[in-house]
This record gives C-alpha cells, structure tokens and sequence, in this order.
C-alpha cells in the first residue's frame, strides 16, 4: 500500500516530469529572473484548501500565505515574531503585487476554535487562542451564550482582516493611489461556492455558482 509520504514524492516526480522536462522554460525563468506574481493569497493552512489546487495557479502567479483561519493582523511592528505581516511587506514592497486577496472558507477549524472559545468551552491550546482572537469582533456572544453561525463568523473574519490589511501604511497609501486592490473570498466547501465578501457590508456575491446573484450572507 502507497504511504502518505509515497504519494507526495509521486507528485514531485508528477511535478518534475511537467516543468522541467515537458515544459522546463517556466521553471528555468524563474529560477533565473525571480519571481513577479501579480497578486498575493492570504489562505488557511486547512488541508482541504490548497489555493494552488482551487485556483488552479502555475508556478510563479500566486505569492501565498498560510495560516489558522486566513487571518492578519493590524499594523503593529514590534521585537515580537511577525511571520504573516512580514508576509505583507515582503509582497508589497519588494514584490509588488498589484492584488491581495483574503482566502477563507467554510467549515473552518480556526473559526470553530474562536467560536468555542467565546461561547464559554475550556481550550487546552497554547497559541490558538491568542491567534483566532484577531477575529474576536467577528464572534460576539449574546447574553443568552449564543454566538452568530459559523459561516458569518467565516465571512465577518475577512471583512476584519480586510480592515487590518488598511492599518498598514505603506498598503494604505498604495490602496489610496489606486495601484493595490484588496478583496475577500470564501469557499463554500459543500458546493464549491465561490463567493466575493464585500469589505464593509454583510454581503457577499457568489462568483462561481450555478448562477450569479447577490445576497445576504449566510
């Protein structure tokens, strides 16, 4: 029986016979040249949601970050460790992208863990908590205990993270010269929605569906 460790040195090999035996010229550019991706993707390591696979992205087009719940920070430099903001100063101002796109999705753990949190269950994680709070203001409790659904928790942590990516001033001053585009996605993972989170209102407009159409967030 194929090992999960086979099956990914299988798919170098898969990778290896595309681009640098059928098609090497792309990987030979970019070894050559670097890398001058238009857009950045800040994703969830969640397994089911390679951007790579869903966006179906060549080597080279997609600078992409990863983390628990595809969330970022506001601006706040400081001696502590900032691996996704680095993230953002690396794209935009050596990089240049011209796009940033906040990727999240349905059925997220991290948003289930900032849920649970806030509604009161015990966490025994170490580093979760301080996280997910990012997205604290996506989750408010009621006085009866309840917190919002998770997909509004999802789609409220992009408008948030929207919000952060604002607080950085040399993102800021590139969004005001019109030169960077910041939007958010998310992935209904039951029916491969994809669906546009506007930034400041709670709604969201599928993009791939079985038709387009605008409505409230759900």
């Amino acid at each position: 029986m194929v090992g999960a460790i086979d099956r990914l040195v299988a798919g170098f090999r898969a990778f290896r016979a595309r681009y640098y035996e059928q098609r090497p010229e792309r990987m030979q550019e970019l070894s050559a040249h670097g890398q001058s991706p238009d857009v950045m993707l800040i994703a969830c390591s969640d397994s089911r949601v390679d951007p790579a696979l869903l966006l179906g992205s060549e080597p080279g087009e997609i600078f992409i970050v990863r983390n628990i719940a595809n969330l970022i920070p506001p601006y706040g430099p400081d001696d502590g460790l900032h691996g996704t903001s680095a993230s953002l100063e690396f794209a935009v101002r050596d990089l240049g992208v011209s796009h940033i796109i906040v990727l999240g999705h349905s059925a997220c753990g991290g948003i289930g863990a900032l849920r649970a949190a806030i509604s009161g269950e015990p966490d025994a994680r170490e580093f979760m908590a301080a996280w997910t709070d990012i997205a604290a203001d996506a989750c408010p409790c009621g006085a009866d205990g309840q917190v919002p659904s998770q997909p509004l928790v999802e789609q409220e942590a992009i408008r948030i993270s929207l919000r952060n990516l604002a607080t950085f001033p040399w993102i800021n001053d590139r969004i005001a010269g019109g030169t960077l585009d910041i939007r958010g996605w998310w992935v209904d993972l039951d029916d491969g929605r994809l669906c546009e989170v506007d930034a400041i209102t709670n709604v969201i407009r599928d993009i791939v569906a079985g038709s387009v159409r605008t409505h409230a967030a759900v």
